[in-house]
């Protein structure tokens, strides 16, 4: 007996059309589109790309933005701050007392010249200068008694001018009477006149020859003063016949020989301070307009870096360079020696806030207005750039780049001036 089912009581629904079909197939769409949209511009640029450089083969910066300090490198030499060279005061013949390379304290006596020309100057000067004493000494005695004499003549017109006024009142009080004749009185009238005028000379005299008298005492008191100036003279120089140390130190090269005849002011040698140093550097012609005293440096020295200052600056140019010297401000290198060679870096100007990026071969290549910067997709783009301060490890940027561009700063002559570069890794 067969048992029926109930498959023909059931209802067949119709299926409803889904929406997530259409919402799908729709952002596939889109984001093909978007995809094409980026995707076309770079494969274009790529077809375009007319030169291919592998990554490894180049040097890659980012544009910063920082303080850029223009500096100079150059290689210096040790010198002696303090190198005195000892001349000859006077002709004669010099007595070394020590020889090249020894080590002598200030004041030590170094050398001595023999010099009978100024020695015997020195002698006849003091001779002049003690008959200058004398004769002074007798001009003095003279015009005491040349005054005493004066006033003894000024002295006896003032008695005879006494006597004329008591003649004078005499002859009046005579007259008053009518006791003496009038010739008489005339006579003591004249006499008294003459006795005045006579004084009167005498004084005179007596007080111009104290003027004359004196102002002779002070020429020759000035004639012996230079003349005492003048043996003090020659004294100090032949006190500086003995040729003394003006600082500790060695002594360097002896430019005379032993016993040899020297002219004044012939070189006669050198003495060195070994306890301070300055450091000579010949800087390039270039950068003879920035270099000024008072600029600061650094001292490579081993592995440690010096402070320093520019204390002096050449006038002149030789050889294309300008000479500088360099001194330490925060003590020297131990156990520097003259002539030795260290490294120096001249800071000559501080950029604050400017866009900088590292040096390369790209600024020889490229004469520093071209550089390619990487836009992230494996491409280069030639730019047109201009450049401001350099220094030893960076470049300012004035315009072309932005903060953060990667620019290839090795050589590109390999890109042969192409627009666009492709870079593989």
């Amino acid at each position: 007996m067969k048992i029926a089912d109930t498959s023909g009581q059931d209802v067949a629904i119709e299926r409803g059309r889904s929406l997530r079909t259409p919402l799908l197939g729709g952002a596939v769409l889109f984001a093909l589109l978007a995809l094409a949209w980026i995707a076309v511009p770079v494969v274009e640029r790529w077809a375009n790309a007319t030169v291919t450089v592998p990554a490894d083969r180049l040097r890659i910066a980012q544009v910063d933005r920082g303080t850029l300090v223009r500096d100079v490198s150059v290689q210096g030499r040790v010198v002696a701050a303090v190198r005195p060279t000892l001349y000859a005061p006077a002709a004669g013949t010099i007595t070394l007392a020590v020889n090249a390379g020894v080590a002598v304290e200030k004041g030590q006596i170094l050398a001595r010249i023999d010099s009978p020309e100024l020695t015997s100057e020195l002698d006849q000067a003091r001779s002049t200068l003690e008959q200058q004493t004398v004769e002074l000494e007798r001009q003095r005695i003279e015009s005491r008694q040349q005054r005493l004499e004066k006033q003894k003549e000024a002295d006896l017109a003032n008695v005879r001018l006494v006597a004329a006024n008591r003649e004078k009142r005499r002859a009046d009080a005579a007259n008053a009477v009518g006791v003496i004749a009038v010739l008489d009185f005339e006579k003591a009238q004249d006499d008294l006149r003459n006795a005045e005028l006579a004084h009167q000379h005498a004084v005179a005299d007596a007080n111009l020859f104290a003027e004359r008298i004196a102002f002779e005492l002070r020429a020759a008191e000035l004639a012996l003063a230079r003349q005492k100036l003048r043996v003090d003279e020659l004294q100090r120089q032949v006190d500086g016949l003995v040729i003394q140390s003006p600082v500790s130190g060695v002594v360097g090269d002896l430019l005379v020989e032993q016993k040899a005849a020297v002219a004044r002011d012939t070189p006669v040698m050198a003495v060195v301070d070994l306890s301070q140093f300055e450091v000579e550097a010949l800087v390039p012609e270039s950068y003879a307009d920035d270099l000024a005293p008072g600029i600061s440096a650094e001292i490579v020295a081993g592995n440690s870096r010096y402070s320093a200052t520019v204390v002096a600056v050449s006038p002149e140019i030789i050889g294309n360079q300008v000479s500088s010297r360099l001194r330490f401000s925060d003590g020297m290198p131990p156990n520097i020696r003259q002539n030795q060679q260290l490294t120096t870096r001249i800071l000559l100007q501080e950029l604050d806030g400017v866009l900088m990026l590292a040096r390369g071969q790209f600024l020889d290549s490229g004469a520093g207005r071209i550089a390619y910067v990487l836009d992230g997709n494996g491409l280069a783009e030639r730019r047109s750039i201009e450049l401001g301060a350099r220094s030893l490890g960076a470049v300012q940027v004035v315009s072309g780049l932005s903060e953060g561009d990667r620019v290839i700063i090795s050589s590109i002559d390999q890109f042969r001036g192409a627009e666009i570069v492709q870079i593989t890794d």
